[in-house]
Parts: structure tokens; sequence; C-alpha cells
């Protein structure tokens, strides 16, 4: 199944998920989310995705352009490809969790493949959730949704 199939076969089960989406903020838009994916056509499409949906949505082509623009934008969530070059997804993980100011955003890995020992490490390491390709948009919001939940609960704690 190619990705404007699955957006296609997304864009409907959309309308139905998009009233339990979490806003942050009264009168806020909808949480920042910072996409590190080094495949333009999958970070496109997923930007385009979290976009229409209403996110506030931030590219990053790599894992060391997507670390620089955490630091600066500081995202509500970020969505973070396992496998890429220069700097993978563990990587990122590791110099987020690194620094005070991202230590506490929580990072969703998306990979083609995820082994149970990859998502234990992952896991270990920090990662909030892992979610794999391809995917419907109604599972990628399912889990933004949760994380995004999860994330609010315990900064109210």
């Amino acid at each position: 199944m190619s990705w404007g199939e699955i957006e296609a076969k997304s864009r409907s089960v959309a309308i139905i998920a998009v009233n339990s989406l979490p806003i942050l903020e009264w009168g806020k838009p909808m949480a920042k989310i910072l996409v590190i994916e080094d495949e333009e056509t999958v970070r496109d499409n997923i930007w385009e995705l979290l976009d229409a949906e209403g996110f506030e949505t931030l590219v990053a082509e790599n894992g060391v352009v997507g670390v620089e623009l955490a630091t600066q934008a500081l995202p509500d969530l970020i969505l973070c490809d396992l496998r890429m070059p220069e700097l993978d997804g563990y990587g990122v993980l590791k110099a987020l969790r690194s620094e005070p100011t991202t230590a506490a955003i929580p990072v969703l890995f998306v990979t083609a493949k995820a082994s149970q020992a990859e998502l234990s490490y992952g896991m270990g390491l920090g990662a909030s959730a892992y979610i794999t390709k391809p995917f419907f948009l109604s599972e990628l919001l399912t889990v933004i949704t949760q994380v995004l939940s999860a994330q609010k609960s315990s900064s109210n704690n």
C-alpha cells in the first residue's frame, strides 16, 4: 500500500478522530510537533497530515538538524525516524535527554522495523512510544493523543 493510499484512507478516519485530540491550553493552537525524518516523501506526508489536523508542525531532514530545532522550538512532541544517517533516532533521544530544556519532551519513534530488542532499547532510553510504518492516520493520532495526554498529566502532578 502506498502513502497516497494510506493518506486517502486515513483522511476519512481523521474527521471522526479530530474531536478526541487534546488542546493544550484554551484558545491556543494544537500541540507543536517536530517531525524528524530523512525520507522527504514520508516527512512531507506526515507534515501534511498533521498540519491538516491542526497541529503546528515543524520538520527536520535528519537527526542533527532535529536536535538543533528541538532545542530552539521546544516542541510538545517529537516524531522521530529510528534509522537515519548522521544521527539515528537513538542518538537524537540521547541528545535530547542530556539537555534540561529538552529532557522531558516526549519522543515517538516512527520506524519501518522494530524488533523486540530495538523496542526495549529505545524505551529504556526514554522513548514514549513506537509506531511502525506504514501506518494509518488514525493510528498515529491515537498514539499522539495518548502521549500528549500522559505528558500533560505528568506535568500537572
